[in-house]
């Protein structure tokens, strides 16, 4: 089992830039294949970007050449770092884990984002 919290939400003008990121509490972090995935009001759960452990990573095609996941195996801690946000970013962003063994789930409880002027 593992357990995440998230870090980093804030409020920021269209254009900048935040850095989220989701500790693990587990000693096999390795065994998990991390993502980051939003929620906006009134929206479905959509997927944002996911890494390996060995740093392969996947990204949502509207999040492509703005943001950045990365992992850092020693810390157990996946980061996001989100550029040239637009409004249509806000959401919550929860970190999600998946166990490549038995393909469980794990979820954060999340961190508002708003893009807003």
């Amino acid at each position: 089992q593992v357990q995440l919290v998230e870090s980093g939400g804030d409020l920021v003008q269209p254009g900048g830039s935040l850095r989220l990121a989701c500790a693990a509490s587990t000693s096999s972090f390795r065994i998990y294949t991390m993502g980051w995935y939003r929620q906006a009001p009134g929206k479905q759960r959509e997927l944002v970007a996911t890494v390996t452990a060995g740093g392969s990573a996947n990204y949502a095609d509207s999040v492509k050449g703005r943001f950045i996941i990365s992992r850092d195996n020693a810390k157990n801690t996946v980061y996001l770092q989100m550029n040239s946000l637009k409004i249509e970013d806000t959401a919550v962003y929860l970190c999600g884990a998946r166990n490549i063994y038995t393909q469980r789930d794990y979820w954060g409880q999340g961190t508002q984002v708003t893009v807003s002027s």
